[in-house]
């Protein structure tokens, strides 16, 4: 029977990866339990499995003596470990073969007052004693009773650093369950918790649907690792379009950023990072096969695919699409934005109830405010444009376009002039002609003076 029990211990470690080392001394623990009920029983004993022949040995412990002061130190330490670990426990329960399978390998222990990890292996006397009769059947029960408690416990810790490891990941299951408060989603080896607060609204999980998520978070659990998974998260946005567009997958096109709001309507952000690719045309598919799918995956969710931009007020353009944009005004410092649109496109550039300017907002991180051409007029029409008031009011570059309008950036701290080079050799000869003029004035008044003074000789 032993050799039979060593067997299937290998077996285990084959078909569930559990270490055979570990299924070993957890039956030797268990069988000191069960042996230490036996009828005259030695207080300090050890069980040792041999892992060819599976042969069982069982061996009294002998230690030397321990000096009087010491071991009182010993006992005061261990009472006070004792104490706390009571007070940890108290409130929790334990089922009755819980409790003999936890507190049974110390019972010989804690009642001779011995701690074996004071002394050194050395120190330590083995004898060996004799098997008790029918030992052999209470080994075979110890050992199917440990093995598939150590058989859940490896595979719940496996399932755990598993799916640990992939938060983020994007997942496919089976609807099992869904009320108000939660919808519990199978994914083979566990199931999913899809909780309300990562749900879409009006979104229904029928039982038997399969649906993708992304997992949110890993929660370790006595039954097995809670995995929590979302339909709300941003993330998802991404992985759908990982597993439709090859480029996104290899890394070719980036997405920079997303926007969201589920259920509703998204934008992401995409750049390519290789010459000929277009980032937005791998990602839309051919005739729109590639974002159709992710739409469908996403219930009708509807998706503008935005390319990246470096330059800011070409990305807020870019952003506020579908609606075109005339000119976008620039504040670097307050990171903010003022758009201008046509007037017949003003309610498509803010959208139904602000959203399609919410997510402008949120892909660009600009605060973006939004005016009609007829407002910008009506706006720029009430402002003087004197070299003073200009800068005062405005805060506008005050170089003009070849279309004759002023520029739209924002001008330079301590400067009339924005930040583009030949908006800069304005201001230069602004400044040239400026000094030009003072010079030419105190050349002027030197002359005069110099004249003024042969004219009173003559007169004298």
């Amino acid at each position: 029977m032993s050799k039979e029990i060593v067997d299937a211990l290998r077996s285990l470690e084959e078909e569930k990866g559990i270490n055979f080392q570990v299924l070993l001394t957890a039956l030797e623990d268990a069988l000191l339990s069960a042996y230490k009920k036996t009828p005259d029983a030695v207080e300090l004993a050890s069980v040792e499995i041999d892992s060819e022949d599976g042969e069982i040995s069982i061996y009294e412990l002998i230690v030397p003596e321990r000096p009087a002061a010491l071991a009182e130190q010993e006992a005061e330490a261990a009472e006070a470990a004792e104490g706390e670990g009571e007070a940890s426990a108290e409130g929790e329960s334990l089922t009755e073969g819980e409790a003999a399978d936890t507190t049974a390998g110390e019972e010989g222990e804690e009642e001779a007052g011995f701690d074996l990890s004071l002394y050194d292996e050395s120190e330590i006397e083995k004898v060996k004693l004799e098997t008790p009769e029918d030992f052999g059947r209470i080994a075979a029960q110890t050992a199917k009773q440990v093995i598939f408690q150590r058989i859940r416990e490896a595979e719940r810790d496996m399932m755990y650093d598993e799916y640990k490891g992939r938060i983020g990941e994007i997942i496919s299951g089976i609807v099992q369950q869904s009320d108000q408060r939660y919808t519990l989603v199978d994914l083979g080896k566990v199931e999913a918790l899809l909780p309300e607060s990562e749900q879409v609204e009006h979104e229904r999980y029928d039982h038997g649907s399969r649906i993708k998520a992304v997992i949110v978070d890993v929660r370790d659990h006595t039954k097995g690792p809670q995995v929590i998974v979302s339909r709300r998260n941003e993330e998802l946005i991404k992985k759908l379009f990982e597993l439709e567009v090859p480029e996104v997958a290899d890394g070719l096109v980036v997405i920079r950023n997303v926007a969201r709001e589920p259920g509703y309507r998204s934008k992401i952000a995409v750049e390519s990072r290789e010459d000929g690719i277009d980032p937005v045309g791998a990602c839309v598919g051919p005739r729109g096969s590639r974002v159709r799918m992710v739409v469908s995956e996403l219930r009708g969710e509807k998706i503008d695919i935005i390319p990246y931009n470096d330059e800011p007020a070409r990305f807020v353009a870019k952003a506020l699409s579908p609606a075109m944009v005339r000119e976008v005004l620039v504040d670097d410092e307050e990171k903010s934005a003022t758009v201008v649109v046509p007037d017949d496109q003003l309610s498509l550039a803010i959208g139904k109830e602000g959203q399609n300017a919410r997510l402008a907002n949120k892909l660009t991180g600009w605060r973006i405010d939004i005016k009609s051409e007829s407002q910008m007029a009506e706006e720029e029409e009430s402002i003087e444009f004197t070299d003073e008031e200009v800068e005062d009011t405005s805060g506008r570059c005050c170089a003009l376009t070849a279309s004759g309008k002023r520029c739209p950036n924002a001008a330079l701290p301590d400067s009339k002039y924005c930040g583009i080079p030949s908006h800069q050799k304005q201001a230069e000869e602004e400044d040239a002609g400026a000094a030009g003029e003072e010079a030419a004035e105190e050349e002027t008044e030197e002359a005069e003076g110099a004249g003024a003074a042969p004219a009173a000789d003559q007169g004298q």
